[in-house]
This record gives structure tokens, C-alpha cells and sequence, in this order.
């Protein structure tokens, strides 16, 4: 038997095909693949739940055909396929730009601490209930008077550039003061308030527009920007709809919707990771 193994792993193919490659394997080695797991793995994370995976997807299936049409002797299919991977980087970076920007926006304002959060929602705001309460309880008044509502809360990404399209107002985070920003004849309703560090830092705040043709015809530029927002940063953004009073949340380029007040807290806890929720449990409404 000892000779067996021996000669298996020794002089045998083994030798050369499994454990020669490793004979001169050090903690470099070790250190090159495990750096090379987490980018897949963090590049997984980030195309799961976005639209880069349906994508990458469809870049999968243009390779697979481009093989086939090489064991196929499909010369015309061939030549046109190799001249797009011919400038392959070109084509993904064009493909990919909406995505791409997101990535590098989110790992340039990520603090170093939260490294483990690449691809997921950021994990380390905290948000006291009170604060929360105010924000379900002014969502669900401004819903049943139909007063149009986009309510913003920043996390680690940071979006000065659309807070300065706005009035800095700096004050305490109350439903009173929110539905008071909102009513139809204030001067700052038209636009989003902008909720930072647990208070109401602006209003009047314009927000950029999603691109998506997914999205549904019956959803008006308020939805669309909360969208576009949330496809940009990190943010979370709570809508009330001025036609129907219906009231969504917008986050990581995904908008759910139907919520009433106890779902809506309920939700607004679970995206912020710190605090949990007591009581009864149950799922909201999504569409």
C-alpha cells in the first residue's frame, strides 16, 4: 500500500499534475488567490440584485454563440463577434457605465471600517425610533390628505451635489416640521427633504431621474426620482403619491409599495440594520 501511494503521488501523474504546482506555494500565493476570491465575490454581491446581472447575462450567452459559431465554421457570426470583443473593454465599460459609476461612488465614500459592506446596503447608521416614528407618522397623514412627499434619508453615501439644489434648513427632524415643508402652498414643497445625521438638514431638493424603461407608466416624477436616487447612493427614500396617497420606499434601484404605517416602520427598520422592531410581525405589500 505504501508503495502504492508513492508511487501515485511521487512518480505517478499526480506528482505532476497535483502536487508539483504546489511545491513552491508560499503565503504570496496563498494571499493572490484569497484577494482574487473576495473581488468575485464582492463583484457577485453587486450584480445580484441589480440589472448588470441580466446583463452580464446576455455578455455570457454573445460568448457562448462566438464558441460555437468557432466548432461551427459559422464564418460571418465569428467575424462580427470578434470584432465586438476586439474592443471588448470599450464595449463593457459603455454597457456597464450606470453601474460601474455606482460601484465606484459607493467604494469611494465607504469608510474603511465598513469594508465588509462592498455590494450590500451600508450597515452603520443609526437611526433612533423616535426619529423613525416621525417620519411613518408624517408619511401616513401627508397619505391621507394626498399631499405629494419625498422624504430622503442619507446614509454613508453622501449626495451634496443634490442638496445644493435645495434650502439648507437644518432643524429637528418632527412630522409637524415635515408636513409643514410639504404643504402645497409652502415655498420648498416642491422638491425632497433631505434627512442627515437624524435631522432636516434641506428641502426643496431636486433628484435625479432614473433611466429604467421598467419602470411603470402609472409612476409619476416622484417615484422616478426617488428611483434614480437610490440607484446613485445609498440612500433610502420614502414617497407619498399626490394622486392616490399610496406610499413607497425606494431603495438600491428597487421601489416597493402599498405600505401602511406599521409596515412602513417596519421596513424603514430593516433597511437600517439597528434597530428592531417589536410586535407583530407580518409582510408588507410589494409591487
Amino acid at each position: 500500500m505504501k508503495e502504492f501511494f508513492v508511487n501515485l503521488f511521487i512518480d505517478g501523474p499526480l506528482s505532476t499534475y497535483v502536487v508539483a504546482p504546489f511545491r513552491q506555494f508560499g503565503w504570496r500565493d496563498a494571499l493572490d488567490i484569497l484577494c482574487l476570491a473576495v473581488l468575485f465575490f464582492a463583484l457577485y454581491l453587486f450584480v445580484r440584485d441589480r440589472r448588470a446581472g441580466k446583463l452580464i447575462t446576455g455578455v455570457v450567452l454573445v460568448g457562448a454563440v462566438f464558441l460555437l459559431s468557432g466548432f461551427l465554421d459559422m464564418f460571418a457570426i465569428r467575424y462580427l463577434l470578434g470584432s465586438v470583443f476586439s474592443y471588448g473593454l470599450i464595449v463593457i465599460a459603455v454597457i456597464f457605465q450606470p453601474e460601474l459609476r455606482s460601484a465606484m461612488e459607493r467604494l469611494g465614500t465607504m469608510p474603511f471600517r465598513s469594508l465588509n459592506t462592498i455590494g450590500a446596503e451600508s450597515k452603520d447608521l443609526v437611526m433612533s425610533p423616535n426619529a423613525v416614528d416621525a417620519i411613518v407618522d408624517a408619511a401616513k397623514r401627508l397619505s391621507f390628505s394626498k399631499t405629494g412627499a419625498l422624504i430622503v434619508i442619507e446614509r454613508t453615501t453622501k449626495i451634496g451635489e443634490f442638496i445644493s439644489t435645495g434650502t439648507v434648513v437644518n432643524g429637528e427632524l418632527s412630522s409637524e416640521l415635515l408636513r409643514a415643508l410639504f404643504f402645497d402652498k409652502a415655498p420648498l414643497h416642491d422638491g425632497a427633504v433631505v434627512i442627515r445625521g437624524g435631522r432636516i438638514y434641506a428641502a426643496g431638493c431636486y433628484l435625479p431621474l432614473s433611466e429604467r424603461t421598467d419602470i411603470s407608466k402609472g409612476l409619476g416624477t416622484r417615484h422616478r426620482a426617488a428611483i434614480g436616487l437610490s440607484e446613485q447612493s445609498d440612500a433610502i427614500v420614502v414617497v407619498v403619491s399626490e394622486e392616490t396617497g399610496t406610499i413607497s420606499v425606494a431603495c438600491k434601484g428597487e421601489l416597493f409599495r402599498e405600505f401602511t404605517s406599521v409596515s412602513l416602520r417596519r421596513k424603514l427598520f430593516e433597511l437600517l440594520r439597528k434597530v428592531e422592531e417589536k410586535g407583530k410581525g407580518g409582510k408588507e405589500k410589494k409591487k
